[in-house]
């Protein structure tokens, strides 16, 4: 079967966009009222501009589905904007004066032209809700074998949560997460980052923060220390990267790691024959420094990564820039945009990390249905408990046994 791929298309007021998810399992639910949810998730927050008042993402199944199952084809969704104005242009003008911090400038260079316009329309951080629609595709698959995952903010500016994430205690997070307005389980935490917005709008200015996001039921051996470009941390990290205006990406401690000795850092492998039916096979640390990761493979422990989003590009005050047209000193362009979207990022990261999760997690159980799949997930299993493995018997051609 072909590797779980996505790809995504559409630019922030054209038509639509447009997700097609490659290497799906046939017989995998759909659930596409999850999927739906994840996109209104991404839509809130406290520091949204006004075009999430406009739009009411849900998706459309186009093809390699039927009665709610994914067949084994190419799945292809749509999320229709209703905003939809890009060949207006008294509504969607050029524009000739790049902001810094976009891509505006270097796209422009790129492609040979003083109209930023196609470059932000492609670049523009909508393109994240078709992140966010694969992602809880890759979620459905995942639910089965126990692989969950949790994302929220720690961070915006200066305010952030302190507070520890554990297999025990997620769970009644989540209800916290989802009644804070800026995604922060940490009621007092979300009262100073909610000031810091409204500080931030009164002074025609954005800000960015932390989010971080935890799977949990990994077995040990999901990704792969062969091959870089099968590691899952580096997989991790490129896919966090790849969502727009993140800056960094760190497993576990991350840079923490430079101001520890290795005493400090690494975790202490124990093994608790109570938890040998777990997705840890029993193999347990007193701690999670590594992020769930080492040498490019799930160790049992919980994934953990953050990524840091910077402050949005587009501020109502402008800032220095250039006319492309006659390179005289100009202030920004304006486009319509948030003040804050790190609440919005937490979910896409979440959504993007469990997209690469479920891709190793297949290249590992590889399988054309979902009954494959579980058949080989479960043997793996059994065979990861009976360690140590007695080596098969052996014949000799032409001798007998």
């Amino acid at each position: 079967m072909p590797t779980l791929n996505y790809q995504t298309a559409g630019e922030s007021h054209g038509p639509s966009l447009v997700i097609t998810v490659t290497g799906l399992p046939a017989g995998l639910d759909l659930d596409e009222a999850f999927i739906n949810a994840e996109l209104a998730r991404r839509q809130g927050g406290y520091g949204r501009g006004g075009r999430q008042r406009i739009e009411q993402d849900t998706v459309e199944f186009l093809a390699g589905v039927r009665r709610g199952k994914a067949i084994g084809a190419p799945l292809v969704m749509r999320i229709v904007n209703n905003d939809s104005r890009l060949d207006d242009l008294a509504k969607t003008p050029p524009v000739y004066r790049p902001r810094p911090g976009h891509a505006d400038l270097a796209g422009s260079v790129k492609w040979l032209t003083t109209d930023c316009r196609e470059t932000l329309e492609r670049a523009s951080a909508r393109e994240t809700a078709s992140r966010v629609a694969a992602g809880a595709v890759a979620r459905c698959l995942l639910r089965p074998f126990g692989i969950e995952a949790f994302g929220f903010v720690r961070s915006i500016l200066d305010a952030a949560t302190t507070f520890d994430v554990t297999e025990d205690n997620w769970r009644s997070l989540v209800a916290k997460r989802d009644a804070s307005d800026t995604y922060c389980p940490d009621e007092a935490v979300t009262q100073r980052q909610r000031e810091i917005i409204r500080q931030a709008k009164i002074d025609q200015d954005t800000v960015g923060g932390i989010v971080e996001a935890h799977i949990f039921g990994c077995p040990p051996g999901i990704g792969s220390s062969m091959d870089w470009t099968t590691k899952l941390d580096a997989r991790l990290a490129y896919a966090i990267m790849g969502i727009q205006a993140f800056k960094a990406v760190e497993i576990g401690l991350g840079r923490e790691c430079a101001s520890r000795t290795g005493s400090r850092v690494h975790d202490p492998i124990r093994y608790d024959p109570s938890r040998k039916n777990t997705p840890s096979l029993g193999f347990v640390r007193d701690s999670n420094n590594a992020g769930g990761t080492e040498g490019g493979m799930t160790n049992g422990q919980p994934v953990v990564v953050r990524g840091t989003m910077k402050p949005i590009s587009t501020l109502l005050r402008g800032m220095p820039s250039i006319d492309l047209n006659t390179k005289e000193a100009q202030m920004s362009q304006y486009e319509r945009s948030d003040v804050c979207a790190v609440s919005a990022a937490s979910v896409v990261m979440e959504n993007v990390a469990a997209f690469e999760v479920a891709r190793c997690f297949c290249d590992k159980f590889a399988g054309d249905s979902m009954f494959e799949i579980t058949r080989n997930y479960e043997s793996y299993l059994k065979f990861a408990r009976m360690l140590p493995l007695e080596p098969p018997a052996m014949t000799i051609a032409g001798k007998g046994e």
